[in-house]
C-alpha cells in the first residue's frame, strides 16, 4: 500500500482555526487527521515540505514516518506548526492502520482497558473556536468570547447562573465541569501580575455558589489558560482551597517548570498541567520535579496518537494520571478517547457539549455520544469518524492537494 494523495482544508465557515487533513492510498483507503491554530502554516509544511517524504511510502510504517519527520524538524525547531503538522499526519496514519486491519485504533494500542471514558463538560459555548462576526474572524488563545445567553452557551451560564447550569449538567449525566472564570481578570491591564481581592471573589463565585447549593455532587475544575504569574496564582489558589476542586489547571504560564513545581508545592490544591506542553522534556521534567497532580495532553499538539500513547505511559510510571484535552476539533476528542480506551491511567476526557452537539456534526460523519457522563469507545475501524467530503472542495479558498 502506498500514499498517493494528501489533502488539507480549513473550514472557515465553521471553525476557522481547524486544519483538516486526509491521506489517500492506492488501495482506496482515506485516513483523517487534524490539528488546530495557524492552519495555513501547518498546511504549508505538509504540502511544501513533508509531502516529499510521505508520498509513495507505506502508510502503515507509522513509527518510521514519525521519527523521520520529527528528527528532521528538530534541525530548526519542532514545537510549533511543525509538530502540529506531524500530529495531523500521525492521526491520519493511525486511522488508515485501523481501517486496513478492520479494527478501532484502541485495539491496535493493546486493547480496551476502559469501555467508556468519563468526560467533563468544559464550559464553553457554540461560539468558542467557531466563526465570529469580527472583522478578521480571529480569536487569540484564551480570549474566546463569553457571548450572550442562548442554547448551550455554558460560558455565559457558568458565570451568570452557575447553580442552574450545574444542575442541568447533573441531570444530563455529567459528573464534572470546568470553568474559565478568572479569564476576565487576566485580560485587564497588568492582570497577569496583579489580581485584586474583589476580582478573586468574582472569579471564585461560581464555585462557591455550586458548593453551597449542591454540595459535592459535581466535581469542579478551573482552567487558568496559563495567564498568571506566581504571586497571583498563589492568591487565587488560597481562596480556592475551600472549594474542594478536582484540579486547578494552568493557573501559571507553563514555560518555567521549576516555577510550576514551586506553585504545586505551595498551592494547597491539586494542579493540572498542561495542554500547552508539546516537547518530551515538558512532560519528563514535570514528572521528575513533581510539578503536577494531573498531566494534560492534547493529541494534536504533542505529536499525534504516537506521542500521546508514549506520554500517557510515561506518566503512569510516576503514578500521575493523564487527562485528555479537547476544545478544538472532533478528531482531537476521538484520538484522546482511543488512547484512553487502551490505558488504565486516564480518568477524564475533556469535551465541550456545545461543540459535540452544534459544531462537530458539521464536520464529521459520526455523532460523538455522551451517555451517563462518559463517551463510549468507538467500535468502527480507525479513529472513529471521517471528514464530511464536501469540506474538501477543489474550488475552496483554503483547499490544497498534493499528488504522487
Amino acid at each position: 500500500m502506498k500514499i498517493v494523495k494528501i489533502e488539507t482544508a480549513i473550514p472557515d465557515e465553521i471553525m476557522p482555526g481547524l486544519l483538516l487533513l486526509r491521506i489517500h492510498t492506492d488501495e482506496g483507503l482515506v485516513g483523517c487527521g487534524e490539528t488546530y491554530y495557524a492552519p495555513e502554516a501547518v498546511a504549508g509544511l505538509v504540502h511544501d515540505w513533508m509531502h516529499h517524504y510521505l508520498l509513495g511510502k507505506n502508510p502503515l510504517d507509522i513509527e518510521k514516518h514519525w521519527r523521520f519527520l520529527y528528527e528532521r524538524t528538530t534541525n530548526f525547531g519542532s514545537r510549533g506548526a511543525e509538530l502540529r503538522a506531524i500530529s495531523a499526519i500521525d492521526l491520519a496514519l493511525w486511522d488508515l492502520f485501523g481501517q486496513a486491519m478492520k479494527v478501532p485504533v484502541w485495539q491496535l494500542l493493546g486493547g480496551a482497558v476502559q469501555e467508556s471514558i468519563p468526560t467533563y463538560n468544559s464550559c464553553g459555548g457554540p461560539s468558542y473556536g467557531a466563526k465570529t462576526d469580527t472583522a478578521s474572524g480571529h480569536i487569540w488563545p484564551g480570549h474566546g468570547p463569553m457571548g450572550n445567553p442562548g442554547p448551550m452557551n455554558d460560558y455565559w451560564s457558568v458565570i451568570h447562573r452557575p447553580v442552574e447550569l450545574a444542575q442541568e449538567l447533573l441531570e444530563a449525566g455529567y459528573k464534572a465541569m470546568k470553568t474559565w472564570s478568572f479569564d476576565f481578570a487576566a485580560h485587564k491591564q497588568n492582570g497577569p501580575v496583579y489580581v485584586s481581592h474583589a476580582d478573586v471573589e468574582k472569579g471564585v463565585a461560581p464555585f462557591v455558589a455550586i458548593r453551597e447549593a449542591l454540595g459535592n455532587k459535581m466535581e469542579l475544575m478551573l482552567d487558568g489558560h496559563g495567564f498568571f504569574q506566581l504571586p497571583v496564582a498563589l492568591r487565587i489558589a488560597k481562596r480556592l482551597q475551600e472549594c474542594d476542586l478536582l484540579w486547578a489547571e494552568d493557573l501559571l504560564r507553563v514555560d518555567s517548570i521549576d516555577t510550576l513545581a514551586d506553585f504545586r508545592d505551595k498551592a494547597g490544591i491539586p494542579v493540572a498541567v498542561s495542554e500547552m506542553f508539546s516537547g518530551p522534556d515538558d512532560f519528563r521534567l514535570t514528572l521528575e520535579k513533581r510539578a503536577a497532580d494531573y498531566v494534560m495532553i492534547d493529541p494534536t499538539w504533542v505529536g499525534g496518537i504516537t506521542q500521546t500513547k508514549n506520554f500517557t505511559r510515561l506518566a503512569q510510571l510516576y503514578n500521575i494520571p493523564v487527562v485528555m484535552h479537547d476544545c478544538t476539533g472532533p478528531l482531537t476528542l476521538l484520538s484522546g478517547v482511543q488512547v484512553a480506551a487502551a490505558s488504565g491511567n486516564v480518568p477524564w476526557q475533556e469535551s465541550v457539549r456545545a461543540h459535540i452537539t452544534m459544531l462537530y456534526p458539521k464536520l464529521i460523519d459520526a455523532q460523538v455520544e455522551v451517555a451517563g457522563g462518559a463517551i463510549p469507545i468507538p467500535t468502527q475501524p480507525g479513529i472513529g469518524a471521517a471528514w464530511l467530503p464536501e469540506l474538501f472542495r477543489a474550488d475552496g479558498r483554503n483547499y490544497r492537494v498534493t499528488n504522487l
